[in-house]
């Protein structure tokens, strides 16, 4: 019966230990987690991203995509867009990391990538004015006029007074030869940013 008690209270204090084994993880990754961002702060990105490979697991959406960051902040290009990679493929139905690669990307004039990014995150938020303002800019740079005014209509009927985005609604609409339109939003960016140089040349151009 003794034989049974001891064994009996072996096997609870492996329990515990291995029921204490999470926690102690979960310490770790907090700490590491917190570290980076104490040595990003420093603009040590290399040794804040080193700091976070200490815990590295490579089904942790959340390192992989801070990884991403920390690698496109120290110029690791390859590296960012790796982790980032990683981290769509965890999360394949979320928004963040796509953006996040957007970056290291756009930072290596892959515009073809980053379009394509853009149509797949509104593919899943049809709405999201980020993506359709930047997808639509990256088009007026291509002179896809007509693609980019329908990305742009949709921001500017959200955000009837954003600055950025009357003032590209503008351009497009002046490329399009849609004059009327264009000195209205002109004139709309003027009443956001008086003396607008942009907006001026604009209208400057309007016969």
């Amino acid at each position: 019966m003794e034989s049974l008690k001891t064994f009996a209270a072996g096997v609870w204090i492996i329990l515990l230990l291995f029921a204490a084994l999470p926690a102690r993880g979960q310490d770790q990754i907090n700490r590491v987690f917190e570290e980076s961002y104490n040595l990003e702060a420093q603009g040590n990105y290399r040794q804040a991203a080193g700091m976070l490979r200490e815990a590295y697991q490579p089904d942790s959406y959340e390192i992989n995509l801070r990884l991403g960051w920390l690698y496109y902040q120290a110029g690791a290009m390859s590296e960012s867009i790796e982790h980032y990679r990683r981290a769509i493929a965890l999360k394949p139905y979320g928004i963040e990391a796509r953006f996040g690669i957007a970056i290291p990307y756009s930072a290596m004039g892959r515009w073809d990538e980053v379009a394509e990014l853009y149509r797949r995150i509104l593919e899943a938020d049809p709405q999201n004015t980020v993506a359709n303002y930047r997808l639509g800019l990256i088009l007026y740079n291509r002179g896809q006029y007509e693609e980019a005014e329908r990305f742009l209509e949709k921001v500017v009927n959200l955000y009837p007074f954003d600055y950025d985005s009357l003032l590209l609604f503008a351009w497009i609409k002046f490329r399009l030869a849609k004059t009327r339109e264009a000195r209205i939003l002109f004139n709309k960016v003027l009443l956001h940013t008086p003396g607008d140089p942009s907006a001026l040349e604009g209208l400057s151009l309007i016969k």
